[in-house]
């Protein structure tokens, strides 16, 4: 029921009731935030003029003033429309002065009144024309509880009071002692509404409700609400309060740990929960590896220090935290750079010096890190894991070898499962984390050594990680987070690609790095090996100084291998025993040449495989390679009364015995051209030796050699001694390539043989060989056997 509702309700009740009504004019004060009820005493301070005078003027008559609430509390000169129609008719009880023309009121409500207007007559105080309410609900003597209806709403009110005082006890200490006395319901519902710790506006609501029923209605809203909100505001003041507890715990514990820690002299007061946020907080990565970070910090949280379980995460942590998830280095695109460190570094190695430096071309153009990879394939001590060193400096990348060699454990490369007790990340992660960077040069070392069992095969692990189509999301089982290695430069090296599993050599391009001629060795050893040794001991060029003629010798005499290692020995024990000598002896200088080589490094060693003297029957030079280079292999043959039996000594393999029994099929089927009796191959038996018997040997590359033996044998024609040979032979006579060309030229070369024969097939592997080693050498290209037999037999 709104305010006009109330009005005519009530001036219609006054005449049935055959009133008239009575409009008095009376000092008003609008008050500014404020509401007063009738029955209540209650005191407030005027400062504003218009007010002040009319409380005097009040207090010089009845002393009776209406109270009238603005609606707007800002106005300083409200008119009838800015102010509630319905206020309270009021006693003054007491006026005080306060400093600075500010008046203290105390006052009485008496009844509800009805503000009809402003008289129009000119003063400088408000006085309201006002109509005095009189509810016939609202009549003296009428006790509580005398209506049903006053009952339930007493009880209900009292319900929700106590309710509504649960949440502020002071005021219900007070009030609850009005249910029990003798207030009628309305003064009941006016004393609650003003106690109440409400706006004005809703107190204004209550005052303007004069029926008895709508004041009920109005004050149970206000108290519904009240409450509502008062359960909303302490549920949240309880959240608030149970964080702020906890935060103050977390800190308290914190302070007493660092406590702690400083009375044990530690440095470090800071949690490892802590440092790890801060680590955190600093690192490159992308927003699900920070995520996945934050989760296992939260947990190693809540986990105790004591624990088992709190070390391994630790672990995991440090190593999550230290790996370069989005963190480069930049590359140098500077190839002049690059081919002149190549050049410092390395003696000779011509095409692989170019195949680098294209590599590095194609990679600076392309600005990508999905270059193909590289496997540097030759014997060892040529310089393969040097050059990848240098590779590494002349493109600025940090540098990471990773030995590959005996590795068995596929776990080596992947890691291991988290779950098991020492587990840790495999080596490709390891050494990510070494390098500090996301895009280093990673050397897979020895990738042929490389072996399976029942733990895993470790070449399979590899197929992904050389995999540029799937190595960006790398899973190591430990960090279990993918990693990308797209931006690693790889690069393997292997001795040989006959160990290196076919789907594993795909993903591989390869360069083959050579043997060394001794011409090689010999500037290598003078450029490179004296300068280092000497440093190495200590020594300098003034101190001790190496003849040619000495180092061609230790070359020569002392040293049997592709590389330079044992050179490189070789001159570091004559550098040791020349510090000896400066020392003891007290010499100025030592000089090492060809006489007195002896003396630092023994009675010469190498015995080297000559070429025979004279031409003879049965006995062939053929051409061998080795992972230490290339050998000349002397095959013998006797011929002997028997049952046509073949036997091979020598340690031979099995694909070099089927290499005999093939050259032996051939010669049987061209037996009519060189007139052999038909016996021959039923009443004697063959014996096929290649000394050296200790070492294993295998390989079709002695085919021709052994069929050439054995055809001298059979015919009793001599070999040309000064001949080598090597080629594969096939049942019709035919003869095929072979590997390792280079290094068998140098080995016949060095035992002075003068004339190779080669299968024509390798005619453009002889091309590309440098013309130091073909120097020499009578290198002719054969196709069949009848060549071989032509060339390699001595005239009778």
């Amino acid at each position: 029921m709104n305010l006009d509702e109330i009005i005519t309700d009530y001036a219609s009740s006054e005449e049935q009731n055959g009133n008239s009504t009575r409009v008095l004019q009376v000092p008003t004060v609008a008050l500014r935030g404020m509401t007063v009820l009738p029955g209540l005493v209650i005191h407030f301070d005027l400062s504003r003029t218009k007010s002040i005078l009319a409380v005097e003027q009040a207090m010089m008559s009845d002393q009776r003033v209406f109270l009238v609430g603005q609606k707007d509390v800002e106005e300083d000169d409200p008119d009838y429309t800015k102010v509630y129609h319905m206020g309270c008719l009021a006693q003054i009880k007491q006026v005080t002065r306060l400093p600075e023309n500010v008046v203290r009121v105390l006052v009485e409500g008496l009844d509800r009144a009805i503000l009809r207007g402003f008289s129009d007559e000119e003063k400088n105080y408000l006085v309201g024309e006002i109509e005095i309410v009189e509810s016939p609900l609202h009549l003296e003597g009428v006790a509580e509880g005398s209506t049903i209806e006053e009952e339930a709403m007493m009880r209900n009110l009292r319900e929700l009071f106590m309710e509504f005082c649960s949440f502020f006890p002071r005021i219900g200490k007070t009030m609850l002692k009005h249910f029990d006395g003798t207030f009628s319901l309305g003064v009941l519902m006016d004393e609650l509404i003003e106690s109440m710790p409400v706006t004005f506006d809703k107190k204004q609501a209550v005052l303007e409700a004069v029926d008895l029923g709508t004041r009920y209605q109005v004050l149970a809203k206000i108290l519904y609400e009240e409450i509502e909100v008062a359960k909303i505001r302490t549920e949240l003041t309880e959240q608030v309060k149970g964080r702020m507890e906890k935060n103050q715990k977390e800190y308290m514990l914190r302070e007493q740990m660092n406590y702690i820690r400083e009375e044990l002299g530690e440095d470090n007061v800071m949690s490892d929960a802590e440092q790890f946020q801060q680590e955190l907080n600093k690192l490159k990565a992308g927003r699900e590896v920070k995520e996945k970070i934050q989760k296992e910090i939260n947990r190693f949280r809540s986990l105790g220090q004591g624990s088992a379980e709190s070390s391994v995460e630790r672990g995991y942590l440090e190593t999550l935290l230290e790996l370069p998830w989005d963190k480069v280095s930049k590359d140098n695109t500077d190839i002049k750079r690059a081919e002149q460190i190549l050049e410092r570094d390395h003696y000779g190695l011509e095409q692989v010096k170019e195949r680098i430096l294209e590599f590095l071309a194609v990679r600076s153009l392309t600005k990508r890190g999905d270059s193909p990879i590289i496997c540097l394939v030759g014997p060892p001590g040529t310089g393969k894991t040097s050059i990848a060193r240098s590779v590494a400096e002349s493109l600025n990348k940090k540098y990471v070898r990773i030995c590959l060699g005996g590795v068995r454990d596929e776990a080596e490369i992947r890691g291991h499962r988290r779950t098991y007790v020492g587990a840790m990340p495999g080596r490709i992660v390891t050494g990510l984390k070494q390098a500090g960077v996301k895009n280093p040069l990673m050397l897979l070392d020895e990738i042929d050594k490389v072996s399976s069992d029942y733990r895993g095969d470790t070449s399979s692990a590899l197929l992904e990680v050389l995999d540029s189509e799937q190595n960006n999301h790398f899973r190591d089982h430990y960090v279990e987070i993918p990693v990308d290695l797209s931006e690693v430069l790889f690069i393997a090296t292997a001795n040989s690609t006959a160990e290196i599993p076919r789907p594993l050599l795909d993903r591989m391009e390869i360069i083959e790095v050579t043997s060394y001629t001794a011409n090689e060795k010999f500037h290598i050893a003078r450029e490179h090996l004296i300068a280092k040794q000497l440093e190495k001991n200590g020594l300098d060029a003034k101190k001790l100084t190496i003849s040619d003629g000495a180092l061609r010798e230790i070359i020569l005499s002392y040293t049997s291998e592709a590389g330079v290692r044992e050179l490189e020995r070789k001159i570091g024990e004559i550098c040791r025993k020349a510090a000896r000598q400066l020392l003891e002896q007290k010499k100025p200088a030592v000089h090492v040449t060809g006489r007195n080589l002896e003396q630092y490094l023994g009675k010469r060693k190498i015995a080297r495989d000559k070429a025979n003297d004279k031409d003879d029957i049965g006995i062939v030079r053929g051409l061998a390679w080795t992972s230490v280079g290339g050998v000349t292999m002397q095959v013998e043959v006797n011929m002997m009364p028997g049952k046509g039996e073949i036997r091979l000594t020598g340690q031979l393999g099995d694909v070099m015995k089927e290499s005999a029994l093939t050259g032996m099929s051939y010669i049987r089927s061209v037996s009519d051209e060189y007139n052999l009796p038909e016996d021959t191959f039923t009443a004697y038996d063959f014996h096929i030796h290649i000394p050296e018997g200790a070492v294993p040997k295998d390989g079709p590359s002695a085919g021709i050699t052994m069929a050439t033996a054995m055809l001298s044998a059979i015919t009793r024609t001599p070999v040309r001694a000064n001949v080598a040979m090597t080629g594969e032979i096939t049942l019709r006579g035919r003869v095929l390539a072979i590997g390792g060309l280079k290094e068998k030229l140098l080995a016949a070369k060095t035992a002075g043989m003068k004339t190779v024969l080669v299968p024509k097939e390798n005619e453009k592997d002889v091309e590309e060989i440098s013309k130091e080693i073909k120097s020499g050498l009578d290198i002719i290209l054969v196709e069949k056997m009848e060549e071989v037999i032509r060339h390699a037999f001595a005239e009778k």
